[in-house]
């Protein structure tokens, strides 16, 4: 029987992490490539290099556990890429389109703070330091870009919406 305790749950999510990183990857120039408004664009082309640098972060987290870098489907993140998607075609060239993408974004965002603040809580728990400044660095880059976001739909995005 499969261990059950808390390092077995930490390598489930990050390996949980680990494919949803990589699908961000994968979905971020679609997003960059629906945005209207220039500055948007270029905060998904820098947030897409950001989140190749989570994944190399995530792939040294393995190899500090001793583990391949592997992940497991996260019907999460898929469901809300696919919500995104969604409204990207919904609102092709309307006046709302950046407002949704940025809301899109911002789901993103969300779920990956709620699971790199869960992962170093564990780390922490876990007694694993190395690990923990991984979490936190990329955690923090999370947290930044959701700020970003934040600033630029209240500042320009969803005025023009309206």
């Amino acid at each position: 029987m499969a261990e059950k305790d808390l390092k077995a749950l930490f390598l489930h999510q990050l390996k949980d992490t680990y494919y949803a990183e990589n699908a961000i990857v994968k979905a971020l120039p679609k997003l960059a490539a629906a945005a209207q408004a220039e500055e948007l664009r270029g905060a998904f082309a820098v947030h897409l290099e950001e989140t190749k640098n989570h994944v190399k972060r995530l792939d040294q987290i393995f190899q500090h556990l001793g583990e391949q870098p592997q992940g497991v489907e996260c019907k999460a993140i898929l469901g809300i890429i696919a919500e995104g998607d969604e409204v990207a075609e919904e609102f092709q060239d309307g006046e709302a389109l950046d407002a949704g993408l940025i809301a899109a974004a911002q789901a993103v965002e969300h779920y990956e703070i709620t699971r790199y603040g869960t992962m170093l809580a564990w780390a922490k728990q876990l007694g694993l330091p190395e690990v923990e400044g991984l979490l936190a660095e990329t955690l923090a880059e999370e947290e930044s870009t959701d700020e970003l976001l934040s600033e630029l739909a209240e500042d320009a995005i969803n005025p023009q919406a309206a």
